[in-house]
This record gives C-alpha cells, structure tokens and sequence, in this order.
C-alpha cells in the first residue's frame, strides 16, 4: 500500500474563488441597470401625469362646452329683449346675517318684479334651500317680491332646490313646469338653461344683476362654474332624481289661474 496522503479535499485554492475584480464589475453592472431604470420609470410616471392632466382637461372642457353649446341662443341679457313664459323661475342664494337677500340673489329677485311687471310671466317659482346655512331662501324670496309689489298668490316657493339640477328637476317634475324662464346671473345661466332643457323644461334665461359686486366677486363666481359643469353634466349624464322627491303640487298651477 501506498503511505501517500490523499490530498483531494484540502481547501479550495485562491483560483476557486470569485476576484474582487469580478464582483467590482458585477456591482457596477446592477447600478448601470438601476441607473437606467430610474430614467425609465421616471418618463413612464411623468407621462401617466400628463395623460390624467390632459384626459381631466378634456373632460372638464366638454362638460362646459356642453353648457355652453345647451344653451346658446337661449340667454338674454336685458327683461325687453327676453320672449314670453308662464313662470319664472329664480334660482336662490345666500343671504345676508339678517336674513335679507345678499346682491346676487337681490339682483335676480329684481329682474324676476321686472318680469311680471313687463307681462312676460304670469307668476314666479322661487327656488332654494329652505334650510340653508345663511337661512330660508325661499321665504326671503317670497317677502323681498312682495315688498316690491308682486302679488303673494302669483310666488310660489319650493325650499327643496338644493342646487340647479334639483331645482330644474323639481320644477318639471313637481310643479309641472314646461315652459319657464330662468333668472339668474348671467356667469350661471349657461348651466341652469342647459339643465332645464335636459330635464324636458322649454326654459330661456335671462341675466340678474349685481352691481355693487366686486369684480374679484365676479371672477371667482366664473372660475366656480367650471367644476360646477362638470358636476351639472354628471347629473344631466346619470339623470340623477333630485334628493328631496315630492308628489306633484298643485301651487304653480293655481298661481297661474289666480
């Protein structure tokens, strides 16, 4: 036998294991791949914002487009030049702390005693929140018309016109309106008209006033209406029901016979 030692599982030699040189490379290669992945992520991201930029842009320009477009031909800016209508219809407002109307609603509220004065309407439905934040609309409507001498029995008030699409809704379906003309200030009646109409309403608009409002008043009411199509075109799109549903109420028809 031979004495000779078998040396085949002594440790690896130095050659058996990876360099330094070689995982020097291996991390340098794993951070060339990071560094342009982050790149490309980056670009995937700032085109997914800009895609939801654009893609917002044009639905928000539709939905006032549509607005504008529902009703062209159907504003008008003075009480002489607006055509005839069983009703009007005013949209309300807030108020002052002492529960009189603030300018834009007295502006509207103004036109609306023009209009029964000039003959155009025979009576008026005053729209708003019953229950508001700054107090009744409605009843606030009803005593500045009188005040101004439009008869109590040709104002009719609904306090459930949380907002324009119920309004217009519950003009048609509760009060039997098929033929109106809307009141209101003229940044806003591009919205109530196209409502009205979606909602089966033959409804003009004709503008309210506000001259002691400031243009900074103006301009934000305006840049409001932007959202607020996009909301009136989701309401128009769905045909929503207005949140307070009533049976049909017989008061406009009784104003009119009066």
């Amino acid at each position: 036998m031979s004495d000779a030692t078998d040396v085949s599982s002594a440790e690896p030699s130095d050659s058996d294991a990876p360099s330094s040189d070689a995982q020097t490379s291996d991390a340098q290669t794993s951070d060339a791949q990071t560094t342009k992945a982050t790149p490309r992520k980056r670009r995937r991201l700032l085109t997914l914002v800009i895609g939801l930029v654009v893609l917002g842009a044009v639905v928000v320009g539709a939905a006032v487009t549509w607005t504008w477009t529902g009703s062209s031909g159907h504003r008008y800016d003075t009480v002489a030049a607006a055509p005839d209508a069983p009703v009007a219809i005013v949209f309300g407002a807030q108020l002052r702390p002492d529960g009189t109307p603030k300018p834009f609603l007295a502006g509207r509220l103004d036109i609306a005693a023009e209009l029964y004065r000039a003959g155009k309407v025979k009576a008026l439905l005053v729209s708003g929140d019953g229950n508001g934040t700054s107090g009744n609309e409605t009843s606030s409507m009803t005593r500045y018309l009188t005040a101004r001498g439009v008869p109590a029995d040709r104002i009719v008030a609904d306090p459930n016109g949380l907002d324009s699409y119920d309004t217009c809704a519950r003009a048609y379906q509760v009060y039997g309106v098929r033929r109106a003309l809307l009141v209101s200030q003229a940044f806003h009646l591009p919205r109530a008209v196209s409502l009205c109409r979606h909602v089966g309403i033959d409804a003009d608009g004709v503008a309210g006033r506000c001259d002691s409002c400031r243009d900074m008043t103006l301009w934000r009411n305006r840049i409001r209406e932007v959202p607020a199509a996009l909301k009136a075109a989701a309401d128009a799109l769905r045909d929503r029901p207005p949140v307070v549903i009533s049976p049909r109420d017989s008061a406009l028809d009784k104003a009119l016979s009066s």
